[in-house]
Protein backbone atom coordinates (compact mmCIF):
# COMPACT_ATOMS: atom_id res chain seq x y z
CA UNK A 1 0.00 0.00 0.00
CA UNK A 2 0.70 3.46 -0.35
CA UNK A 3 0.43 6.33 2.44
CA UNK A 4 0.57 9.66 2.17
CA UNK A 5 2.30 11.70 5.46
CA UNK A 6 3.34 15.10 5.87
CA UNK A 7 3.02 17.85 8.18
CA UNK A 8 2.72 21.79 8.51
CA UNK A 9 4.20 23.33 11.76
CA UNK A 10 4.70 27.22 12.54
CA UNK A 11 6.63 28.72 15.32
CA UNK A 12 6.90 32.55 15.95
CA UNK A 13 9.66 33.63 17.14
CA UNK A 14 10.64 37.26 18.54
CA UNK A 15 14.59 37.16 17.02
CA UNK A 16 16.62 34.69 14.98
CA UNK A 17 17.50 31.54 17.07
CA UNK A 18 18.99 28.46 15.80
CA UNK A 19 16.66 25.60 15.91
CA UNK A 20 17.34 21.32 15.38
CA UNK A 21 14.70 19.12 13.79
CA UNK A 22 13.87 15.92 13.58
CA UNK A 23 11.15 15.69 10.96
CA UNK A 24 12.67 13.54 8.71
CA UNK A 25 11.48 9.97 7.76
CA UNK A 26 13.75 7.27 9.39
CA UNK A 27 16.93 6.60 7.58
CA UNK A 28 15.45 2.45 7.73
CA UNK A 29 12.76 3.20 5.87
CA UNK A 30 14.36 5.14 2.87
CA UNK A 31 13.90 2.70 0.42
CA UNK A 32 10.29 2.51 0.67
CA UNK A 33 9.95 6.26 0.07
CA UNK A 34 8.77 6.77 -3.22
CA UNK A 35 10.39 9.58 -4.85
CA UNK A 36 12.03 12.27 -2.47
CA UNK A 37 10.49 13.69 1.00
CA UNK A 38 10.40 16.86 1.07
CA UNK A 39 10.75 19.54 4.03
CA UNK A 40 10.97 23.31 3.20
CA UNK A 41 10.11 26.03 4.72
CA UNK A 42 8.40 29.36 5.07
CA UNK A 43 9.99 31.65 4.76
CA UNK A 44 13.02 30.07 2.97
CA UNK A 45 16.32 29.21 4.82
CA UNK A 46 18.53 26.87 4.48
CA UNK A 47 18.81 23.03 6.65
CA UNK A 48 22.19 21.57 7.11
CA UNK A 49 20.94 17.74 7.48
CA UNK A 50 23.26 15.37 9.75
CA UNK A 51 22.92 11.82 11.54
CA UNK A 52 22.75 11.79 15.44
CA UNK A 53 23.95 9.46 17.93
CA UNK A 54 21.29 7.14 17.41
CA UNK A 55 21.05 7.11 13.60
CA UNK A 56 18.19 9.29 13.36
CA UNK A 57 18.14 12.23 10.76
CA UNK A 58 18.24 15.72 12.47
CA UNK A 59 18.77 19.12 10.66
CA UNK A 60 20.02 22.14 11.83
CA UNK A 61 18.73 26.10 10.66
CA UNK A 62 18.55 29.50 12.09
CA UNK A 63 14.82 30.48 12.18
CA UNK A 64 14.15 34.43 11.22
CA UNK A 65 13.02 36.91 13.59
CA UNK A 66 9.29 36.57 13.23
CA UNK A 67 8.99 32.59 13.35
CA UNK A 68 9.45 29.79 10.74
CA UNK A 69 6.65 27.37 9.45
CA UNK A 70 8.09 23.97 8.13
CA UNK A 71 6.13 22.12 5.06
CA UNK A 72 6.98 18.00 4.81
CA UNK A 73 5.35 15.75 2.47
CA UNK A 74 6.59 11.76 1.44
CA UNK A 75 4.78 8.97 -0.01
CA UNK A 76 5.49 5.96 1.51
CA UNK A 77 5.64 2.37 0.24
CA UNK A 78 4.26 0.29 3.39
CA UNK A 79 3.38 -3.39 3.32
CA UNK A 80 -0.11 -3.16 4.73
CA UNK A 81 0.93 -5.84 6.67
CA UNK A 82 0.68 -5.10 10.91
CA UNK A 83 2.92 -4.82 13.39
CA UNK A 84 5.13 -8.45 13.61
CA UNK A 85 4.17 -10.91 16.36
CA UNK A 86 6.70 -13.55 17.80
CA UNK A 87 4.96 -14.96 20.78
CA UNK A 88 7.80 -17.49 20.91
CA UNK A 89 10.96 -14.52 21.06
CA UNK A 90 12.83 -15.01 23.87
CA UNK A 91 14.66 -12.48 26.27
CA UNK A 92 18.43 -12.78 25.87
CA UNK A 93 20.67 -12.98 29.61
CA UNK A 94 21.85 -9.51 30.06
CA UNK A 95 26.01 -10.85 29.84
CA UNK A 96 25.07 -11.77 26.51
CA UNK A 97 23.88 -8.68 24.74
CA UNK A 98 25.65 -6.75 22.70
CA UNK A 99 27.49 -3.68 24.00
CA UNK A 100 25.92 -1.16 22.39
CA UNK A 101 22.59 -2.10 23.47
CA UNK A 102 23.08 -1.56 27.28
CA UNK A 103 22.13 1.93 27.42
CA UNK A 104 18.53 0.74 26.32
CA UNK A 105 18.55 -1.20 29.80
CA UNK A 106 19.45 2.31 31.49
CA UNK A 107 17.35 5.05 33.01
CA UNK A 108 16.84 7.97 31.46
CA UNK A 109 15.57 11.72 31.79
CA UNK A 110 11.71 10.28 31.43
CA UNK A 111 12.42 6.57 32.19
CA UNK A 112 13.46 6.38 35.80
CA UNK A 113 14.27 2.83 36.27
CA UNK A 114 15.66 3.30 40.07
CA UNK A 115 11.86 4.73 41.15
CA UNK A 116 9.89 1.93 39.41
CA UNK A 117 12.49 -1.39 39.66
CA UNK A 118 10.50 -2.50 42.50
CA UNK A 119 7.14 -1.79 41.50
CA UNK A 120 7.65 -3.69 37.88
CA UNK A 121 9.09 -7.17 39.72
CA UNK A 122 5.92 -7.21 41.71
CA UNK A 123 3.69 -7.02 38.68
CA UNK A 124 5.55 -8.89 36.46
CA UNK A 125 8.16 -11.10 38.30
CA UNK A 126 6.04 -13.79 37.83
CA UNK A 127 5.14 -13.39 33.99
CA UNK A 128 7.11 -15.92 31.08
CA UNK A 129 10.14 -14.21 30.18
CA UNK A 130 10.40 -12.74 26.96
CA UNK A 131 7.44 -11.73 24.40
CA UNK A 132 4.67 -12.85 27.19
CA UNK A 133 6.33 -10.69 29.68
CA UNK A 134 6.37 -7.85 27.23
CA UNK A 135 2.69 -8.31 26.57
CA UNK A 136 2.07 -8.21 30.31
CA UNK A 137 3.66 -5.46 30.87
CA UNK A 138 1.81 -3.86 28.33
CA UNK A 139 -1.96 -4.98 29.03
CA UNK A 140 -1.15 -3.92 32.69
CA UNK A 141 -0.18 -0.12 31.43
CA UNK A 142 -3.00 -0.08 28.44
CA UNK A 143 -5.46 -1.01 31.56
CA UNK A 144 -3.78 1.69 34.37
CA UNK A 145 -3.61 4.52 32.32
CA UNK A 146 -6.30 6.50 30.65
CA UNK A 147 -5.70 8.62 28.04
CA UNK A 148 -6.47 11.90 27.01
CA UNK A 149 -4.47 15.17 25.28
CA UNK A 150 -5.38 17.27 28.30
CA UNK A 151 -3.33 15.13 30.77
CA UNK A 152 0.15 16.04 28.13
CA UNK A 153 3.03 17.52 29.79
CA UNK A 154 6.14 18.15 28.59
CA UNK A 155 7.95 16.96 32.06
CA UNK A 156 5.71 13.90 32.64
CA UNK A 157 8.19 10.77 33.64
CA UNK A 158 7.12 7.39 33.73
CA UNK A 159 7.25 7.59 37.34
CA UNK A 160 4.98 10.43 37.28
CA UNK A 161 2.41 8.27 34.72
CA UNK A 162 2.12 5.49 37.06
CA UNK A 163 1.30 7.35 39.87
CA UNK A 164 -1.19 9.66 37.92
CA UNK A 165 -2.69 7.13 35.56
CA UNK A 166 -3.13 9.53 33.19
CA UNK A 167 -1.06 10.74 29.90
CA UNK A 168 -1.21 10.64 26.31
CA UNK A 169 0.87 8.47 23.73
CA UNK A 170 4.14 9.09 24.77
CA UNK A 171 3.44 8.58 28.43
CA UNK A 172 2.41 4.98 27.94
CA UNK A 173 5.04 3.93 25.75
CA UNK A 174 7.56 5.65 28.57
CA UNK A 175 5.67 3.29 31.66
CA UNK A 176 6.21 0.47 29.50
CA UNK A 177 9.59 0.74 28.28
CA UNK A 178 10.46 1.83 31.83
CA UNK A 179 8.99 -1.68 32.95
CA UNK A 180 10.72 -3.27 30.39
CA UNK A 181 14.42 -2.01 31.90
CA UNK A 182 13.46 -3.11 34.76
CA UNK A 183 12.81 -6.70 33.83
CA UNK A 184 16.32 -6.45 32.13
CA UNK A 185 14.45 -6.07 28.97
CA UNK A 186 16.05 -3.72 26.13
CA UNK A 187 13.65 -1.00 25.05
CA UNK A 188 13.84 2.37 23.26
CA UNK A 189 11.18 4.67 22.43
CA UNK A 190 9.82 5.79 19.03
CA UNK A 191 7.94 8.09 17.51
CA UNK A 192 6.52 8.09 13.53
CA UNK A 193 3.27 8.52 11.97
CA UNK A 194 0.42 6.29 12.81
CA UNK A 195 -2.86 7.31 10.87
CA UNK A 196 -5.83 5.53 10.97
CA UNK A 197 -5.45 2.66 8.89
CA UNK A 198 -7.15 -0.71 8.94
CA UNK A 199 -9.38 0.75 12.24
CA UNK A 200 -12.16 3.72 12.93
CA UNK A 201 -11.33 6.92 12.10
CA UNK A 202 -10.14 8.56 15.28
CA UNK A 203 -11.83 11.99 15.36
CA UNK A 204 -9.32 13.65 17.82
CA UNK A 205 -6.25 15.85 15.16
CA UNK A 206 -3.46 13.51 13.98
CA UNK A 207 -0.57 13.65 15.94
CA UNK A 208 2.84 12.39 15.90
CA UNK A 209 2.58 8.53 17.70
CA UNK A 210 4.75 7.50 20.33
CA UNK A 211 5.49 3.68 20.53
CA UNK A 212 8.41 1.30 21.65
CA UNK A 213 10.41 -1.28 20.29
CA UNK A 214 12.23 -4.17 22.60
CA UNK A 215 15.16 -5.95 21.90
CA UNK A 216 14.31 -10.06 21.58
CA UNK A 217 15.70 -12.93 20.08
CA UNK A 218 18.46 -10.78 18.43
CA UNK A 219 16.31 -8.00 17.13
CA UNK A 220 13.60 -5.13 17.79
CA UNK A 221 9.62 -6.09 17.96
CA UNK A 222 7.44 -3.12 18.07
CA UNK A 223 4.82 -3.04 21.06
CA UNK A 224 2.36 -0.12 21.94
CA UNK A 225 1.08 0.07 25.44
CA UNK A 226 -1.21 2.82 24.35
CA UNK A 227 -3.64 0.96 21.87
CA UNK A 228 -2.37 -2.17 23.01
CA UNK A 229 -2.73 -3.96 19.37
CA UNK A 230 -1.27 -4.59 15.84
CA UNK A 231 -1.55 -1.92 13.71
CA UNK A 232 -0.93 -1.37 9.97
CA UNK A 233 0.90 1.53 8.62
CA UNK A 234 3.47 2.68 10.74
CA UNK A 235 6.48 5.44 9.72
CA UNK A 236 9.12 5.21 11.93
CA UNK A 237 10.82 8.82 11.93
CA UNK A 238 13.41 8.42 14.79
CA UNK A 239 14.19 6.46 18.16
CA UNK A 240 15.95 7.35 21.32
CA UNK A 241 16.51 6.03 25.11
CA UNK A 242 12.94 8.56 25.71
CA UNK A 243 11.64 11.70 24.08
CA UNK A 244 14.35 13.64 24.99
CA UNK A 245 16.18 11.98 22.58
CA UNK A 246 13.74 11.93 19.59
CA UNK A 247 12.57 15.84 20.02
CA UNK A 248 10.51 16.65 16.67
CA UNK A 249 12.41 20.07 17.45
CA UNK A 250 14.57 21.87 19.67
CA UNK A 251 14.95 25.83 19.82
CA UNK A 252 18.17 27.69 21.13
CA UNK A 253 15.64 30.83 21.99
CA UNK A 254 12.10 31.79 23.12
CA UNK A 255 9.56 30.33 20.15
CA UNK A 256 6.12 30.11 20.61
CA UNK A 257 4.03 26.43 18.29
CA UNK A 258 1.51 28.46 16.13
CA UNK A 259 0.23 25.69 13.59
CA UNK A 260 0.40 22.21 13.85
CA UNK A 261 -1.04 19.86 11.49
CA UNK A 262 -0.16 15.99 10.62
CA UNK A 263 -1.20 13.81 7.76
CA UNK A 264 -1.11 9.93 7.67
CA UNK A 265 -3.19 8.52 4.81
CA UNK A 266 -3.52 5.51 2.90
CA UNK A 267 -3.72 6.17 -0.69
CA UNK A 268 -6.77 4.55 -2.21
CA UNK A 269 -6.82 3.97 -5.91
CA UNK A 270 -9.51 5.82 -7.87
Amino acid sequence: MLIKVGFEIAYAAPAATPMVIMLSIHPSRFADIVGTETITTEPKVPIKFYNDSFGNLCGRLVAPAGGVTFHGSAIVCDSGQPDVSNPGAQQLPIEQLPDELLLYLMPSRYCETDKLAEVAWSLFGSAPAGWARVQAICDFVHRHVTFGYEHAHAMKSAHDVYQQRAGVCRDFAHLALTFCRCMGIPARYCTGYLGDIGVPPDPAPMDFSGWFEVYLSGRWYTFDARHNAARIGRVLMATGRDAADVALSTSFGLMTLTKFHVISDEIVAA
